[in-house]
């Protein structure tokens, strides 16, 4: 849906292994509100595009909002997405007008990104040589994911059979946690409204939302009920949550 006038559009982004269609049941419970989900590349109709890291990606995302005549919009990101709209919104692109964050890491510190290249790394080369399969299988039973109870593992398992395995590679090293500089204190400046949305029930993420909300006052931080893929778990509940935060985001606009 194209936004109105006075109505910025909602761009959405979604996980590592995910596509844009995560986002349909939350985009059907938006009531009208403007929405576009991307496809990231490597992801979905962007399978075979590539990017060599986050500096590609900030353009990439450019390119595609300037081909469908975007120039005002409100950006939420899950997980990857909220990485790499962190970081497209570190270089203060013009239309963009709030930054919304659900459960995602706003970098590491110098000393502890050669391990996460490593880590990374291993989990790269499993996925270009090793069955899909069996790889999700055990990607899906990293602690972030404590709160799939089996049944709801072996769903997702099958929803990400559709990826290709050296796609995701390639996104995965091009877009690593431990390529990624520390963002953090690009929240805590200029003007743009930043709300970072976190589980209560994902320990990681919480704490770390928890962390940054108090040292960094202009974070607004909400907390829901719930683990790391609030969105997919609860898509009327994070819908309303979004409804609020754009309504607040028009109003607030209104009294500049």
């Amino acid at each position: 849906m194209a936004a109105s006038a006075d109505q910025p559009t909602l761009v959405l982004l979604h996980v590592l292994l995910g596509d844009a269609n995560d986002w349909q049941p939350v985009q059907a419970a938006l009531a009208g509100l403007p929405s576009l989900a991307l496809d990231l590349p490597g992801h979905g109709s962007n399978q075979a595009v590539r990017v060599t890291g986050f500096e590609q990606a900030h353009r990439w995302l450019c390119d595609e909002l300037a081909a469908r005549g975007i120039d005002r919009y409100q950006l939420v990101g899950y997980s990857l997405g909220g990485r790499l709209a962190l970081y497209h919104a570190s270089q203060a692109p013009a239309g963009l007008q709030a930054l919304l964050l659900e459960n995602c890491h706003p970098g590491l510190p110098p000393a502890e990104r050669p391990a996460r290249l490593a880590h990374d790394e291993g989990w790269a080369r499993r996925f270009e040589q090793e069955p899909l399969a069996a790889v999700l299988a055990d990607w899906y039973r990293q602690g972030v994911f404590a709160d799939l109870g089996e049944d709801a593992r072996a769903r997702q398992i099958a929803r990400r059979l559709g990826n290709d395995g050296e796609a995701v590679a390639a996104m995965l090293r091009a877009t690593s946690l431990g390529q990624q500089p520390n963002l953090g204190p690009c929240l805590a400046q200029g003007a743009l409204p930043v709300t970072y949305v976190s589980g209560k029930r994902d320990h990681k993420f919480h704490q770390l939302a928890c962390l940054m909300a108090s040292q960094h006052r202009k974070i607004n931080h909400l907390e829901l009920d719930g683990g790391h893929n609030l969105h997919a778990h609860q898509p009327e509940t994070f819908a309303r949550l979004l409804a609020e935060w754009v309504n607040q985001q028009q109003e607030e606009k209104r009294h500049d």
